[in-house]
């Protein structure tokens, strides 16, 4: 705060003087002592103000000389100065007096940063400045490099001044006056620098945080929480009046717009986090509903180009309240289905409701204290981000706990068909050796499709590296993966998915045609090509073609409409010295390539790399 210090001495006294005259000076209104703490802690006890509505005379009056004579002040009665929507103008006035014998110094703070046009005027015995400036001008026509609007009041001993403020904006109207010292301007505003570090520094941290993670793990959760978090902290950076500051000081319109399009992008991004964190199923109500809420966000956002300031940051607050509402009431009804993890995401936006209630409330005028309800909405965004960051881990743990289930289950079972075949093959000698004969057939072979399945592959991928390396042939594998094979279950059922496999299995069978040559199903929707003898260029062309017939390749639906699926592949040839599992990996690597680059393609493997003394 260095710079707000300099700036403090520098433009105490660089104010643009102008040519008004002494203006009226409201009865009823009593002087405060500048020198006098408790007088400036209740500095609304001394202020008047006047509502001016169009059409009348004091509306279109250019400054304190030009106002009627007989207004009727009213005294503010140590409330806050607080008013919704409204297009009239406000005049407020205070008179302030130093009776010490020495010159003092002293800023009138007016704390809140989206008001329009903000009018100073400081009439004295010897003096009369004036100063305009609002957020509809630009930064620097504040007299202080300053989010808020700060008042320089120099006053030698026994002057007094009556200062006078014309204020007008196109929203609500919050009009919070303080009189400080520069100890005290300062200490707060050191108090204030500190907190909003804390808060802004803690939601970049766990916004990055969420996109690390979305990027090693492709959990869209995570992409949509941190935009979430981003589009939260540049909607309260441009309502705390940081972004006109330090972001857009010399483009008033930006700065104005900036605040309904970063408050509908978080209505937007909070759509889509909950729909993915939800897990809602498709064609329900809900579904819809979320649906609904992303197009109407997407329309908010256009519209926020098109509409005055006044109409959008209307509009986008009501819309966040209600997506606000809505992901609330669907989270409530996922978890009375006995979906888990969406408690904490009730209470994270039970907290958020309720902060951003009371914060809308005082941003359009129905609140007195905007400071307070900044901080309590700070408060209140800072603990949802914490439980939403928690219902990701405990979604991540529930899923973990499922996984490890359903592997039990299948360990459990499997034994369970061991042993049962196990008493039953001990009956005879003939039954033991066609079982044999069976499980072996079943062990090596994929039932769906017909390939051979993954053990297969583990007994034969050791014999072929081993081979290789002996005769210095080539040896090349393939890995293959179905684009979006969770897409076609959840569209058409699993049946149709079996029959998308089994083509897949046929068009492999057809271009793998050397005896040697071996085709693999290795897991739901992968599969794998071992070509011994074929190196990385042969190799490509088989699996270009493979790729190609894939994609061309139709299939009827249930509904009857045309099913076409893509596939993205992997190629690593084996290296002198490498081992299987790095030549599975290289390919593995290839494969994760070709699906990150788009799918519908083929990688080749990097090379291995050279260790050098």
């Amino acid at each position: 705060m260095s710079s707000v210090l300099r700036l403090l001495t520098i433009l105490s006294l660089s104010l643009v003087s102008g040519l008004a005259s002494p203006g009226p000076n409201p009865s009823g209104c009593p002087t405060l002592s500048a020198t006098d703490h408790q007088a400036r802690q209740s500095l609304m006890h001394y202020v008047c103000f006047y509502r001016a509505a169009p059409g009348d005379p004091a509306h279109q009056a250019d400054g304190p000389q030009a106002l009627p004579t007989d207004l009727q002040w009213r005294h503010a009665a140590g409330h806050d100065l607080v008013f919704s929507h409204t297009k009239s103008v406000y005049w407020i006035s205070l008179t302030v007096q130093n009776p010490g014998k020495h010159q003092g110094l002293w800023y009138l703070k007016l704390n809140y940063p989206l008001l329009d046009d903000v009018t100073f005027w400081q009439t004295g015995a010897d003096s009369d400045r004036r100063l305009v400036t609002g957020d509809q001008r630009p930064f620097a026509s504040r007299a202080i490099d300053y989010r808020y609007f700060l008042l320089p009041v120099t006053l030698d001993g026994g002057e007094s001044q009556t200062i006078t403020l014309r204020v007008q904006s196109s929203g609500a109207l919050n009009i919070p006056l303080t009189l400080e010292t520069p100890d005290e301007v300062i200490a707060q505003s050191n108090h204030l620098s500190l907190t909003h570090g804390l808060f802004y520094g803690a939601l970049l941290v766990f916004a990055i945080f969420n996109l690390l993670l979305f990027i090693s793990s492709g959990t869209a959760s995570y992409f949509f929480n941190a935009f979430y978090m981003a589009s939260m902290g540049m909607f309260m950076f441009a309502m705390g009046g940081f972004a006109n500051q330090y972001f857009w000081p010399d483009n008033a319109p930006v700065a104005n717009a900036a605040i309904p399009l970063s408050l509908v992008l978080c209505a937007l991004s909070m759509t889509l986090f909950g729909r993915d964190f939800l897990e809602i199923e498709r064609r329900t109500t809900s579904a819809r509903v979320v649906q609904v809420m992303a197009w109407v966000c997407v329309g908010f956002l256009a519209l926020t180009l098109a509409l005055p300031y006044s109409t959008t940051i209307l509009l986008n607050t009501v819309l966040g309240l209600a997506v606000i509402a809505s992901l609330f009431m669907i989270a409530v009804a996922r978890w009375r289905q006995g979906y888990q993890p969406a408690m904490w995401y009730i209470l994270a936006w039970l907290v958020m409701l309720v902060g951003g209630l009371i914060y809308a409330l005082a941003a359009f005028g129905y609140l007195a204290d905007f400071l307070v309800r900044e901080a309590l909405m700070q408060i209140a965004v800072g603990g949802q981000v914490v439980l939403l960051n928690y219902a990701l881990v405990q979604r991540w743990r529930l899923l973990n706990e499922k996984l490890l289930s359903v592997e039990h289950s299948a360990r459990t079972e499997l034994e369970f068909k061991v042993h049962e075949r196990t008493a039953q093959l001990r009956n005879t000698m003939r039954e033991l050796e066609k079982a044999n004969r069976q499980l072996a057939a079943l062990s090596l072979n994929d039932a769906l499709t017909g390939l051979y399945n993954r053990r297969h592959m583990d007994n034969i991928l050791p014999e072929l590296c081993a081979e290789a390396r002996r005769t210095g042939q080539p040896l090349t594998l393939a890995l293959i993966d179905a684009d979006h094979f969770k897409a076609v279950n959840d569209t058409w059922g699993h049946g149709f998915g079996d029959t998308f496999l089994q083509l897949i299995a046929e068009i492999l069978t057809r271009h793998v045609k050397r005896p040697r040559d071996v085709a693999i199903r290795f897991g739901g929707e992968e599969f794998a090509l071992l070509l011994p003898g074929t190196d990385a260029e042969g190799a490509r062309q088989v699996c270009t073609a493979i790729l190609e017939e894939v994609g061309g390749t139709a299939l009827t639906s249930p509904d009857g409409t045309a099913a076409r699926i893509t596939l993205s592949a992997g190629l690593a040839s084996l290296a002198p010295g490498e081992d299987r599992a790095s030549l599975f990996e290289r390919a593995d690597e290839a494969l994760y390539r070709a699906k990150t680059e788009g799918r519908n393609r083929l990688r080749l493997a990097r090379p291995v790399p050279v260790n050098t003394p």
